[in-house]
């Protein structure tokens, strides 16, 4: 039997060890590094996420009956997805459109499993009637990249390995409902970058024999050496985005590294899709690399369609950060639009 006597010692040694711990962090000498309002990074390599730590358990939504689960994908490297069928899937005798998802954060934060993220996905698969794979990929600094990267390409190998090509895979939701010659990639912000990485890297490498549809960019994450639009008039969110290549990508060759800024991309004429969609915010210090990547793909000879979409008053993801606001519902709906390969790609 354990000795009652001892309990007081060791709830005094757990007291103890947690305001040890507060005292540490609330010491910014002990900080090593801090993007706001993304991560904070410890001398003593303590890692301390300012945002996107909540999680939502995968569920059959109550008003969409969108249904969600978890799948385990590559279990030695922690690489997971979180999957939606739509209602409509078990009655349809065709198959439908599928959503590759790739959630931003700055490459430091958040998750499928977050409830903003997974709300959007809901929304989205219940207005385009599609089924979606939502990508959990490594973060930084604990994974620096490029692991994102590879992690995000291992998942798309994974959803393709479902085609007939592939073999026909494991997966029921995916090898059942899924149109294979209607595949789509969508990210925002940081996940827009890596979005674009992984469809431009199967460009250069086929995989199981499917080919990409479409990419759609809400707000995507590039960036550059030299200043461009509004990037000047901003000194401090140029630190904060400098801060987190810097951290996030140790060894990357610098600002104009191709994976940050595909200006310098020499194979961006073979990026593999067939259709683009940029949505930038006005008031986005990211704004003019959105609409710069349009004119980079023009200027490359990609054989595709791109068109970007500037949001006047909107802020950075405005569509996470504000869903029920008319530009998010526009969006939303032309988002489902992409998704079903219809037209009106511009605003209304």
């Amino acid at each position: 039997m354990s000795d009652n006597k001892s309990c007081p010692f060791f709830f005094f040694i757990i007291i103890f060890h947690l305001l040890a711990a507060q005292s540490f962090a609330a010491n910014s000498t002990n900080i090593s590094y801090e993007i706001e309002p993304f991560v904070r990074v410890y001398k003593n390599g303590t890692v301390e996420r300012l945002t996107g730590t909540d999680t939502v358990p995968p569920s059959l939504n109550p008003k969409s009956k969108v249904l969600s689960k978890d799948i385990i994908i590559e279990p030695s490297l922690n690489i997971s997805a979180r999957l939606y069928l739509p209602s409509s899937a078990t009655a349809r005798s065709h198959k439908l459109p599928l959503l590759v998802y790739i959630h931003g954060g700055a490459f430091f934060t958040a998750s499928p499993f977050t409830s903003g993220y997974h709300n959007y996905l809901i929304s989205v698969v219940a207005k385009a009637n599609v089924v979606a794979v939502s990508v959990n990929y490594g973060l930084a600094p604990e994974h620096p990249l490029p692991a994102a990267y590879e992690d995000s390409w291992l998942v798309l190998k994974w959803v393709f390995s479902h085609s007939k090509e592939g073999g026909g895979g494991s997966e029921a939701w995916l090898r059942n409902n899924v149109d294979f010659d209607r595949v789509y990639v969508s990210g925002d912000s940081a996940g827009g970058n890596i979005a674009h990485n992984v469809v431009a890297r199967a460009g250069l490498e086929e995989i199981s024999g499917v080919r990409i549809h479409g990419l759609f960019l809400n707000c995507p994450h590039f960036w550059g050496k030299e200043r461009i639009g509004n990037e000047a008039s901003d000194p401090k969110m140029v630190a904060v985005e400098e801060s987190i290549w810097i951290h996030a990508y140790p060894n990357s060759t610098g600002f104009d590294d191709p994976l940050l800024n595909p200006d310098y991309d020499p194979n961006l004429s073979k990026l593999g899709c067939k259709k683009v969609v940029v949505y930038v915010a006005e008031n986005d210090i990211l704004r003019d690399r959105g609409l710069q990547y349009e004119k980079a793909l023009e200027k490359s000879k990609w054989k595709g369609e791109v068109k970007s979409v500037e949001v006047k008053g909107a802020v950075h993801v405005f569509n996470l950060n504000f869903p029920k606001s008319k530009d998010s519902r526009e969006m939303l709906k032309h988002f489902a639009l992409f998704l079903n390969d219809k037209k009106s790609l511009t605003r209304v």
